[in-house]
C-alpha cells in the first residue's frame, strides 16, 4: 500500500445547513479525486450525497482512529463539536466556517478547492490550543470532572435570583460577589463567553487562564488573567441558590450545594491545523469587522 493510498481525513459537518451539505459534497469529490479516503459518522451519512467509498463509522473514541486529519464544516459550535473527537484522537483538526462569525475556524466557503490542494500537498502546520481540566467537588469528594476547549462557566440556576460565589486563585480567596456567574477560560476562548461578559482579548500564542465575573454586584469584578499553572476555583456559598456548569456551552450538569468548581490547564491540548500564518490581530480585525481606517502604520 502506497503512502497516497493510506491517507484518511474524517469529516465532521453541520448537516442542518444546506451550505454545509454541498460543500461536504464537494470536499468530498476533491479528497477522492486526490485518492485520500474519507470517513463519516453514520448518523450524519444519511443526511449527506456521499459515494459507496466513503467510510461510515460509529461514534465513538476510535470514530478517528488512524485519520491524518479532521475536517470540520460549521460554525464555531460545530467546531467545539470537531474538538471533542480532536482531543480524544490527537488528530489535528481545520475548520471551515460556515458561520457567521467562525474565530476558530481556519478557511472560509469560498476555499474550499484551496484546502483541498493544501490537504492533498500536506501544506497545513500544526498548532496546539490550551484547554481546561474541571473538577468539581461537593463536601470535599470530586463529584464530576470535565473538560473545556473555550470555556467553563458557573452560572446561576434561576434567572430571578443571583449566584453567591466565593473566587480564588492558587489556593487564596480574591473576592465574594452576588451576580449571573463566572467564566473561567483559554486563550482561544477569550473571544467567546469570557469576551461577552467583558473580558479581554488575548493573543493565543499567550499561555494564561482568564476569570471573568459576569454581571457581578461588586465594587471589584474586574477580569483577572492568571499564569497558566495557576489553579482558579469559584465556591458557590452554601445554602444559597444552586449554580450549573456550562462547558464549551455543550455540556451542563446542576451543581450540589456548596459546591466547588476547580479549573486548570488541561493536560491535553487541541490540535489545530493552520493553513495561514496571518497574523492574529488581522483576523480579529476581520471577524470582528473593527475600523481601521486612518492606520499609517510605522517608519517604512
Amino acid at each position: 500500500m502506497t503512502d497516497t493510498e493510506a491517507r484518511t481525513v474524517f469529516l465532521l459537518a453541520h448537516t442542518g445547513r444546506p451550505a454545509a451539505v454541498r460543500s461536504a459534497e464537494l470536499l468530498v469529490q476533491g479528497l477522492l479525486a486526490h485518492s485520500i479516503g474519507v470517513r463519516v459518522l453514520a448518523g450524519e451519512a444519511q443526511d449527506l450525497p456521499l459515494p459507496p467509498s466513503v467510510q461510515r463509522v460509529q461514534a465513538g473514541p476510535g470514530a478517528v482512529e488512524g485519520c491524518e486529519l479532521l475536517l470540520v464544516l460549521g460554525g464555531d459550535g460545530t467546531l467545539l463539536r470537531g474538538a471533542e473527537f480532536a482531543r480524544a484522537s490527537g488528530v489535528p483538526m481545520l475548520g471551515v466556517n460556515l458561520g457567521r462569525v467562525g474565530f476558530l475556524a481556519e478557511a472560509e466557503r469560498d476555499d474550499l478547492d484551496q484546502v483541498v490542494e493544501r490537504v492533498a500537498s500536506r501544506a497545513y502546520e500544526v498548532e496546539e490550543r490550551m484547554t481546561l481540566d474541571i473538577l468539581v467537588r461537593s463536601d470535599g469528594s470530586v463529584v464530576h470532572t470535565d473538560w473545556a476547549w473555550n470555556e467553563a462557566s458557573v452560572e446561576k440556576a434561576a434567572r430571578e435570583r443571583m449566584l453567591e460565589v466565593v473566587i480564588e486563585v492558587d489556593g487564596r480567596p480574591v473576592s465574594a460577589f452576588g451576580g449571573d456567574g463566572v467564566v473561567c477560560a483559554t486563550p482561544t476562548g477569550s473571544t467567546a463567553y469570557a469576551f461577552s461578559a467583558g473580558g479581554p482579548v488575548v493573543w493565543p500564542d499567550v499561555e494564561a487562564l482568564l476569570m471573568v465575573p459576569i454581571s457581578a454586584h461588586a465594587l471589584f469584578a474586574k477580569p483577572l488573567v492568571t499564569a497558566p499553572g495557576s489553579v482558579l476555583a469559584v465556591e458557590v456559598r452554601p445554602h444559597t441558590p444552586k449554580g450549573v456548569l456550562w462547558c464549551d456551552g455543550r455540556r451542563t450538569i446542576d451543581l450540589p450545594d456548596g459546591a466547588r468548581v476547580e479549573v486548570r490547564r488541561g493536560a491535553v491540548p487541541v490540535r489545530l491545523a493552520r493553513l495561514h500564518r496571518a497574523p492574529f490581530t488581522d483576523r480579529l480585525v476581520a471577524k470582528f469587522a473593527l475600523p481601521v481606517t486612518g492606520w499609517r502604520g510605522g517608519p517604512h
